[in-house]
């Protein structure tokens, strides 16, 4: 990224405002990537884990397959999923808080034996599933937005802090070449006059 400036002294203040912000700021961008690393890795860790646990809950009960077609799916479903919002590194995450089943009443006496089983396998597995996606999709926003922070990093480290302290060495210099310049010229003024008011000494 080229920085457009002009070689002044007023170029040179903004400059000079412009590094000093993102120097200091690029310490707590990078603490802010390292958290969000880690973050990321516990929400993999634990959607993995949430993922293996409905996978031994479901071959646990591999027996039970040939009886689900007696079971009538009304009996339960997911009502609601209640989630609250908490920041990790300043990004907004959900946190699940609760998941609200609605049960249907069914007859003891005429149902099979293993329904109240099944329907509490199924919370279960439910409750498994549904943590999973969240941590899955909690992993996605972690991990989208410790992307940003790379670049952000990257973008201050590679290309605007060397961009901002080429461009301040080189106004410097600019700035330098014209003094001395100026200095040159009122010293080369300096010694004419001086031989001008010699020789009209002479003359006189």
């Amino acid at each position: 990224m080229a920085i457009k400036f002009q070689y002044n002294k007023t170029a040179l203040n903004d400059l000079g405002k412009q590094l000093k912000m993102r120097t200091r700021a690029l310490p707590t961008i990078k603490s802010k990537e390292s958290a969000l690393r880690l973050e990321v890795k516990k929400a993999k860790d634990e959607a993995a884990a949430y993922a293996a646990k409905v996978e031994a809950l479901t071959a646990r009960y591999d027996y039970m397959m040939a009886l689900w077609g007696e079971f009538d799916p009304d009996l339960l479903r997911v009502r609601d999923v209640e989630l609250t919002i908490s920041k990790i590194a300043g990004v907004r995450i959900p946190v699940l808080r609760e998941i609200v089943f609605e049960e249907k009443p069914y007859d003891l006496f005429t149902s099979p034996v293993w329904i109240a089983d099944g329907i509490a396998l199924l919370k279960e597995l439910a409750r498994l599933g549904i943590e999973r996606e969240f941590y899955t999709r909690k992993t996605e926003l972690l991990d989208y937005a410790r992307k940003k922070t790379t670049q952000k990093v990257n973008l201050y480290e590679k290309v605007q802090i060397p961009g901002y302290e080429d461009a301040i060495r080189k106004i410097k210099r600019f700035l330098e070449d014209e003094e001395n310049l100026s200095k040159s010229a009122q010293k080369i003024v300096k010694t004419r006059h001086e031989q001008t008011e010699g020789e009209e000494g002479v003359a006189i």
